[in-house]
């Protein structure tokens, strides 16, 4: 069973992947997240002060569900659930950590693009995984071949995903929500573009919508 962290990803559908170079941009980042009907947020740890910029998000907006991205280690887990993170996800599989997460209760949806990795998955528990790099990796077909075997997995495909894409990724029914990057790119950051960046979660909460309303 899903737990309420994965329900509400899978209800919003997307999940900003954002590097925040400039911690003091991250409330006012949330709160365009948030004003384009996208109350979720993927904060990766490739940029210093991450776990800052998790505890800013959180405290400026309560309501939002704010992770950790690309956590390698059991200290950035450590810095993670201490900044308030409310879900973890690793580029790839890596068991230690994984069991390390949930000793500490919190979700992680680490990355598996292999049968075998997928696999390795279901003997943690787990049933939603991210799918990373999914373009790179033979994109929806890809997912398609592995969802007939492991019919009880949801995917979580991140990298190459875009507005073109997006409708077609997630009108598959082992696909709960895509991550990407283009709504909050380096440059809308750092030109301080928040108009254009709730612009774009709205047009992709439209596509995820109109997506479901006539699947």
């Amino acid at each position: 069973m899903m737990n309420d962290v994965m329900n509400r990803i899978a209800e919003i559908g997307i999940v900003p992947v954002i590097r925040i170079d400039d911690v003091t941009k991250a409330p006012r980042l949330a709160e365009a997240l948030c004003a384009g009907g996208v109350p979720v947020a993927e904060v990766t740890f490739r940029a210093a002060g991450a776990d800052r910029a998790i505890r800013a998000m959180r405290e400026s907006v309560p309501d939002m569900l704010v992770g950790a991205g690309t956590v390698l280690t059991r200290e950035q887990v450590d810095s993670a659930c201490e900044a308030g993170a409310q879900f973890v996800v690793s580029p790839g599989f890596n068991p230690q950590n994984v069991a390390y997460c949930q000793t500490k209760g919190i979700p992680i949806f680490p990355g598996c693009v292999t049968p075998g990795e997928i696999e390795c998955a279901l003997s943690y528990g787990l049933e939603v995984l991210k799918f990373f790099p999914a373009e790179a990796f033979g994109g929806l077909k890809t997912i398609k071949a592995l969802s007939a075997p492991f019919s009880m997995v949801k995917f979580m495909p991140t990298g190459g995903i875009s507005l073109d894409n997006l409708a077609s990724y997630i009108a598959h029914p082992s696909i709960i929500a895509c991550g990407g990057s283009y709504m909050v790119t380096a440059k809308l950051l750092e030109e301080n573009r928040w108009e254009e960046i709730t612009a774009l979660c709205r047009k992709s909460v439209e596509i995820i919508q109109e997506v479901r309303n006539h699947g």
